[in-house]
């Protein structure tokens, strides 16, 4: 594993046990486990970009908290700076849990209402013991603080997240990850609830510090064309697997998969108007997860499908330097 490789995951699996139902009782059947991520596998270096792009229930979300350990993984292994997490380990992941973060989708619920901003802020020093001083505490906040862009960082110090736009308060939530200088965010729909005015801003905070501090990120999103305007790479992810990797030029302009065409297809382009235009929708629903499907996920949706296609499922092969497709006729598409 290279030096500069921060996050490598290996055949990820999370899969859930589904609840009994009275069909489940009165017929004997067997419960079915909800397979939310089925063998995903990746590498983040420093300073890049992976964002993961796919439908909602396509496991995005369980993936980032299963790199976390926030969910146990079923199955595979989660690599940090080269070393396999030890999720047993309080000490260890005590030591992880600092220098990999987690910002969350909503900023209305990922802060504590009854608490201030320097509270909220200097909440992961207190819980770790990191500051022995009142004055220590509250340098660590304002620098964080303002580095989240909330200048000058002492007029919010006091004020309760009711106080603040939605803008500001993910600031917050930015500053409170920041504050224990991480190597590795995850980015689970940071701006997907904020207005489009606000969005920018976020947006341009976290790239400035990428580039700062050489973070690395793993951005969730459903935006592909928000994916292809900040990342590195992009992955397509349908229903628990990656079907396309690539970077992200590559996947928008060259994208293999007919998932990744579909996608893309439906993508808004900057300076064209496309209105009036015939967009190919995919057809169907996307399937059940708790049901066994031996093929390729994508069977029942894909226009090329054959019968190869519903009985094999496809590894990820490469089809350009760096660019991997899980599709029987990769090559050929």
């Amino acid at each position: 594993m290279g030096d500069d490789i921060i996050v490598e995951v290996k055949d990820l699996k999370v899969h859930f046990e589904t609840k009994k139902s009275l069909a489940t009782d009165l017929f004997h059947k067997d419960k079915k486990p909800l397979k939310a991520v089925d063998g995903v596998s990746f590498q983040i270096r420093k300073g890049e970009i992976l964002s993961l792009v796919g439908e909602s229930g396509s496991g995005k979300t369980t993936t980032g908290k299963a790199i976390l350990q926030l969910v146990k993984p079923t199955g595979g292994q989660v690599f940090f700076h080269g070393e396999e997490i030890k999720s047993r380990d309080k000490y260890y992941m005590k030591g992880f849990r600092q220098k990999a973060q987690m910002i969350f989708q909503d900023p209305y619920q990922s802060v504590n209402p009854r608490n201030v901003v320097l509270d909220i802020v200097a909440e992961p020093l207190d819980v770790n013991g990191l500051v022995k001083t009142e004055e220590e505490r509250n340098e660590r906040v304002k620098i964080a603080l303002e580095q989240a862009g909330m200048i000058p960082a002492e007029e919010f110090y006091y004020r309760y997240p009711y106080e603040l736009s939605g803008g500001q308060r993910q600031r917050v939530v930015i500053a409170s990850s920041m504050i224990m200088e991480p190597d590795f965010i995850i980015a689970d729909e940071p701006v997907s609830m904020l207005d489009a005015s606000i969005r920018t801003g976020i947006l341009r905070l976290m790239m400035d510090l990428r580039d700062r501090k050489q973070l690395a990120y793993l951005f969730i999103t459903h935006d592909l064309s928000l994916a292809w305007l900040i990342s590195d790479r992009i992955a397509i992810m349908y229903l628990g697997k990656i079907m396309e990797i690539g970077e992200a030029d590559e996947i928008i302009h060259r994208g293999v998969h007919p998932y990744t065409k579909a996608l893309t297809e439906i993508m808004p382009t900057p300076g064209v108007n496309n209105r009036g235009k015939k967009r190919n929708v995919l057809p169907g629903e996307t399937p059940n997860p708790t049901e066994r499907i031996n093929g390729c996920k994508f069977f029942s949706r894909c226009y090329r499908a054959q019968e190869i296609c519903k009985n094999e499922n496809p590894d990820l092969c490469e089809v350009s330097p760096n660019h991997f497709v899980a599709c029987h006729f990769a090559r050929e598409l």
